[in-house]
């Protein structure tokens, strides 16, 4: 728009070209100068007539200043293109850095899809801790009551030995103490039965042994002896008479030639040989004591100085592996006291291969 009455074209002042000068003002000779210059030969316009035409300018440029803001749809002419505005959207949950630790706090409720373009796999998600299941605690039960042992002596141990014999594990007579040889059979049959190996019979591991087994016969219990019996010595058919024989190693408590009882019987060394021969008891003590090797002599039938028939604790538990300092060894409890009541002082020993 052009002021007819002030000449101002928005541009520069009456006509000329409009410059710049160092205050801040358009034109040397435009309308501001004019007006602070007043020519003497010419009246100076009345400012108030001016003024109009201010206003139009401005106005004019407030429009070129709305149209370029983008207030109203379109671009004005001359101005650069603006880019539309985004439109409002809901904030996209921050993926996560791949070096920042993520906290429980952080975690979004629901974790977002993995990208297709991903290279690498995404971390597995963390266990939810409620989920998470807790270690074990040792067992607190208690271990199984222990029903025999090495040194028990009872009839007990007795079956166990049989038992045991029926399935493999015990090469011998059941004697009813229980030394080194059956804790090695029950050894074995622990081992093999994949239980505690201790050797020691306790509960589970009788039970596990009854429910393989029989009840052992009374032959089984107590056999003659483990060895069949020798032809007795022609010196044992007459009188009451302890024959021992070493080739067989049997005793047999004989009267009048017939066999009343029979038990398995170790000798000495050879260092500390049996004697051979025929002797009589001439001393019975049922609670001896070695005094030359300190070691019990139960139900000692004393026939040669210091050699006698009694029990042997060590016999019972290791069997042949060892040997006595001359005496003659039963390991059979029960039989050795029977027979330690019915012998006499006087009653004939024959001891012979």
């Amino acid at each position: 728009m052009v002021d007819t009455d002030s000449g101002w074209d928005g541009r520069g002042g009456r006509g000329s070209r409009g410059t710049r000068d160092t205050d801040g003002t358009w034109g040397m000779r435009g309308a501001r100068a004019a007006d602070a210059i007043p020519d003497r030969g010419v009246a100076a316009p009345d400012r108030r007539l001016a003024l109009p035409g201010r206003r139009v300018a401005a106005v004019s440029l407030v429009a070129l200043a709305a149209l370029a803001t983008g207030c109203e749809p379109g671009t004005a002419t001359g101005a650069p293109e603006a880019s539309p505005p985004a439109r409002p959207t809901q904030a996209a949950a921050p993926s996560p850095s791949p070096t920042a630790p993520v906290t429980e706090d952080a975690k979004p409720r629901t974790a977002p899809p993995p990208s297709p373009s991903a290279s690498t796999a995404a971390p597995a998600p963390a266990p939810d801790p409620t989920t998470v299941r807790p270690a074990p605690e040792p067992s607190t039960a208690p271990a199984p009551r222990v029903l025999m042992r090495t040194g028990s002596e009872s009839d007990r141990v007795r079956e166990l030995q049989a038992r045991l014999r029926q399935i493999g594990h015990f090469g011998r007579n059941p004697t009813g103490y229980y030394g080194s040889v059956t804790a090695d059979a029950v050894r074995s049959f622990q081992a093999k039965r994949s239980l505690p190996v201790t050797g020691s019979t306790d509960e589970v591991t009788w039970q596990r042994l009854l429910a393989m087994t029989r009840v052992p016969k009374a032959a089984e219990l107590r056999p003659p002896t483990e060895r069949p019996l020798a032809a007795p010595d022609e010196r044992c058919l007459k009188g009451r008479v302890l024959c021992i024989s070493k080739n067989s190693r049997t005793l047999a408590w004989m009267i009048d030639g017939k066999v009343v009882s029979a038990m398995d019987v170790r000798f000495g060394s050879e260092y500390t040989p049996t004697r051979e021969g025929v002797f009589e008891v001439f001393w019975k003590s049922r609670d001896h004591v070695s005094t030359l090797y300190d070691t019990p002599m139960p139900y000692a039938l004393f026939f040669s100085g210091g050699q006698a028939v009694h029990y042997s604790a060590d016999f019972a538990a290791n069997g042949y592996g060892g040997a006595s300092h001359g005496c003659v060894n039963v390991r059979d409890k029960k039989k050795v006291a029977a027979l330690f009541g019915q012998v006499r002082t006087g009653d004939k020993v024959v001891v012979y291969w």
